[in-house]
Parts: structure tokens; sequence; C-alpha cells
């Protein structure tokens, strides 16, 4: 049985609609237009439910400082709890005058409602009271892997190289789900560090949907777009050209698998001038499996499969390719990371 099977099948979306209503949402910024539009587009599949800024303030204490558990351009992340749910959950304020506060807050309502899958974020609903713009999704007791990878705080036990790699097979699984699963196709755009959610088992969800874009259908080869997402994170012809395509995302999740073996932010000025771009500065040693050693994270100690440390290189080193033709598509790295996922490898 494939990996998809179990999951609900995704279901088409209307690309066309979907662009007149977020230019309308720029238009009307209103409670009702939203719901009419998530509606209309979602064809009665829509599972989001719909939340009173009240019902949200009672969850969070009043979006109380203490309850507050991440934080970002896009605005705070605070943990609450639902009465009417019985359930913990996470709860995204919007900067009321970000982008994402608009054009984006819609997109991620429409894309996390008709597009569901294990290794994605699930979205429980979303509050459009007024100028406010949360979302509402399950909480993820683990936090995002940047938590658990980069600067780990006193105490924190790091990863171990098992764990690492079941998080970059799940991840990959998403990114599947996205580019081979959607109809039409949804190029994530963003996907990096903090973007991974874990949950109590480590089993990683993405998440922040916001920038992404649906993917180019029929003879189109690319999608041309103005230049979105985390520096470090983009494919290099993406950020000089504007043109992306899945294999863009395959590129960022190149980044984000050789963090996870280095331990190592994409981009840290603290280090020495020649390491502080983490591609710039592994990019050579990947040829060199005598210097593989060299490239772990030091906090795992050596723990780790020899054989499997250079497999999962090998795979980096794929992805982040200069040529975006010669990276792999996303599902023959899903197959690539099923191997090393498995203990003892």
């Amino acid at each position: 049985m494939s990996f998809f099977s179990c999951c609900k099948p995704p279901e088409k979306i209307n690309k066309n609609s979907l662009k007149k209503s977020i230019k309308g949402y720029h238009d009307r910024s209103k409670q009702k237009y939203i719901e009419e539009e998530i509606v209309k587009i979602g064809k009665g599949n829509i599972t989001a439910q719909i939340f009173t800024y009240y019902e949200l303030c009672v969850a969070t204490q009043s979006f109380h400082s203490k309850n507050m558990i991440g934080e970002g351009g896009f605005g705070r992340v605070y943990k609450g709890r639902i009465k009417s749910l019985n359930k913990v959950v996470a709860v995204k304020k919007l900067n009321r005058n970000g982008y994402q506060g608009s054009r984006e807050f819609l997109v991620e309502v429409l894309i996390l409602s008709l597009l569901q899958n294990p290794n994605l974020v699930n979205l429980l609903g979303y509050c459009a009271d007024g100028d406010q713009r949360i979302l509402v999704y399950d909480y993820m007791a683990n936090g995002s892997l940047e938590d658990h990878l980069l600067e780990l705080p006193q105490g924190r036990k790091p990863l171990d190289w098992q764990t690492r790699m079941k998080i970059a097979k799940g991840a990959a699984e998403g990114l599947e789900y996205l580019h081979e699963e959607a109809d039409p196709p949804v190029i994530y755009r963003d996907f990096k560090s903090s973007n991974i959610l874990l949950d109590e088992n480590f089993n990683p969800r993405l998440s922040d949907f916001g920038l992404a874009k649906f993917g180019p259908t029929g003879d189109k080869t690319h999608v041309s777009t103005r230049v979105m997402g985390t520096y470090g994170y983009c494919a290099p012809e993406y950020a000089s050209t504007g043109q992306l395509t899945s294999k863009s995302d395959v590129y960022s999740f190149g980044v984000v698998l050789l963090e996870m073996i280095t331990g190592k932010r994409v981009f840290d000025h603290s280090r020495p001038f020649e390491e502080q771009n983490l591609v710039a500065w592994a990019q050579p040693l990947f040829r060199d499996r005598r210097k593989h050693a060299s490239i772990a994270d030091p906090l795992l100690e050596g723990t780790y499969p020899k054989k499997g440390l250079s497999q999962a290189l090998a795979v980096a080193a794929m992805c982040l390719r200069e040529e975006a033709e010669a990276r792999p598509v996303i599902s023959d790295v899903v197959t690539a990371l099923g191997n090393l996922s498995k203990k003892h490898v």
C-alpha cells in the first residue's frame, strides 16, 4: 500500500477562482467575504471551523505573554485550549499590517483546508473578526525542528541520528504530497527548519503555507513570481530570475537536510569566514568520504552509521545541485531516505 493510499484524496482546487478571490480579498477585507470564498472554492469540502475572536481570547487568556510559544515576521503563536473542543491548540495571530495578514491568510486557509496529509499541519479553524486574522492549528508538543537542532538551550538533549533521518523522510513526504498528489501541484516556497513542526513522537508536519504557490500545469515549465522566502534556503535560479518550480523546494530541502546533518545554520557570521555559508563550506567536502566525519554535528558524538552519514550527504548534495534540472524529484528523495530512517543503517 502506498503512503498516500490511506490519506484523504486531495480535492482539485480551482486555480482561477482562488486568484480572483485573493484579489477580491484585497478589495473587500471582510469576514463574510472570506467565509463565502472558502465555501465556494472548497465546494463543501472545507473542514476548518470558524472561531470568534472572543473564543480565542478565552483560549489564550487574552493572548497572554506567558502562553506565547513562537514569534516571527508573520506575528505570534500562542498555546491555548478551546473549551468547545476540549483540545490544546496553537493559535497564530497574524500581524495586522503584514503581507501575511491579507493575501497569505486566505491562501493558507484554503490550501490547508483542502489538502490534508499526515505530514502537513492540521488547520482546525480560523478567525476573521474585524481586522483580526488568526489561524488555529493542532498543538505540536515538540515545537519546531529549529528548536531541537540549532543553538540548543542548556539541558535540551540533541536529536539522535535516527530521529533526524525520520524527520527528514517525513518532511520529504510532505513535499511529495504537495508536488505529486495535489491537483494542481503546490510549490511550498518556504521550506526551512523553523517551518517543520514536531509532534510528541517527533513526527514532522509542514506549516506556514502563506507563501505557497500553485505549480505549473500543462506545458508550462515554471511559475514566474516575485522572489519571497528565507535568505539562504532559496534555490539560486529562483533567487536570480523569480522562476519557481518544484525543484526549488528540492533545493530548500537539501539546505535543511544539511542543517540536520551538521547542526549548523545555513548562515552564521559567528563562524570562521570560510564556514559562514553552510552550503558553500560543505560543497567541496561532499566528494571526499574521508572528510564526512568532520561535517557531522559534534553533538552526535560519533553515534551515527558511517555509511548512513555518507548516504545522507549524497542526498543533500544531489538536492543542492546548481542546475535545477540536475536535482532529483522529491519522490526519489523519499525513496533514498527510506532506508536511512531505519535503525542500524
